[in-house]
């Protein structure tokens, strides 16, 4: 016969599983939409015109890569990039920028073993300028709302580590903590304008230039929760907290404040950057396209086979175990 287990252990392993699955996506499901959903008040009245009445699909869809982590066992190192693992001084100044050199230099399966998140990012940008050139308006919407998503990831300094979720430190939970409690309690209060979309002329150069920033960050990123952690009672570093049915352990309210101040607007700044960012690509991309006039598009839709695939995907997602390592 089974055992019943007494409540406050259920409650404890619910919260265990709840707590894990809330860490297992980048940025968090509510970070992503929203950078994609404020990208497109950065284009252009002649993007706008298809952007902003997608701008549903554009922000939903926006967690489609995370999702493909399901179904897709080449999806997880496109979001990160385990920069530290080739040098710990001076990183940057070790590793090739091109795709060929880099290769050359460690070989394209130690790469991919440690994240390739840059290259990516580059790589989807040509697909949509592909897009838009094609006029096809289920890809357009579609590659941009994964572009948008590699952009966010980018952003992340917790992505350019082997230390990714503090495991080596002993901080084990500040992936999520970082991406998702800070800025769902705090992005009510971010200043989101950001001007608009700019043109890009070496792609290449400023997302890497985006890695480096984020990863400047990452010392902050771990000292100050270990500052803090050392300094708050070990009863008032985490809460207990009801989403819907589920009780889930979270950072307590006063945890995550102290550390926000600590942080000065980091995660802000790092999210209203992705936003400007993702807008700018995706402008990019158009232009390289030779502008084509969205306008002639704008009565046409998803297609039933791309709605199709996502629901499969999602479905995977609630049911399945992510391939690769739950880098979040």
């Amino acid at each position: 016969m089974r055992k019943i287990l007494p409540i406050s252990i259920s409650v404890i392993v619910l919260t265990i599983i709840v707590a894990q699955l809330n860490q297992s996506y980048s940025w968090g499901f509510f970070a992503h939409k929203k950078i994609n959903k404020y990208a497109v008040y950065t284009l252009p009245p002649e993007m706008v015109v298809l952007y902003k009445k997608h701008i549903e699909y554009i922000s939903e869809n926006a967690v489609g890569p995370d999702c493909r982590r399901y179904s897709d066992p080449e999806e997880a190192p496109r979001h990160y990039i385990d920069i530290d693992h080739y040098a710990i001084e001076k990183p940057f100044d070790v590793m090739p920028r091109k795709w060929k050199d880099a290769v050359a230099k460690y070989s394209e399966d130690t790469l991919k073993a440690y994240g390739i998140v840059p290259w990516h990012v580059l790589t989807v940008l040509y697909r949509l300028t592909d897009a838009f050139k094609e006029k096809n308006v289920s890809k357009i919407l579609h590659v941009s709302a994964d572009l948008g998503h590699y952009i966010g990831d980018a952003h992340v300094p917790l992505h350019t580590t082997e230390n990714y979720n503090g495991q080596m430190t002993g901080q084990r939970g500040i992936h999520g903590f970082w991406e998702s409690r800070v800025p769902e309690m705090f992005s009510q209060d971010y200043n989101y304008f950001t001007g608009r979309a700019q043109y890009i002329d070496r792609p290449l150069d400023y997302i890497w230039q985006v890695v480096q920033d984020s990863h400047a960050a990452l010392d902050s990123v771990l000292l100050f929760e270990k500052q803090l952690t050392d300094s708050f009672p070990p009863d008032k570093k985490y809460s207990y907290e009801t989403r819907g049915q589920t009780t889930i352990k979270v950072y307590s309210k006063e945890f995550t404040e102290a550390y926000n101040k600590k942080l000065n607007g980091m995660v802000e700044r790092r999210m209203v950057h992705a936003i400007l960012t993702v807008g700018s690509f995706w402008y990019t991309a158009w232009v390289d396209a030779g502008k084509p006039d969205l306008k002639a598009l704008e009565d046409k839709d998803i297609t039933a086979e791309l709605k199709k695939q996502q629901k499969e995907e999602e479905k995977m997602w609630k049911t399945g175990k992510g391939y690769g390592r739950d880098h979040e």
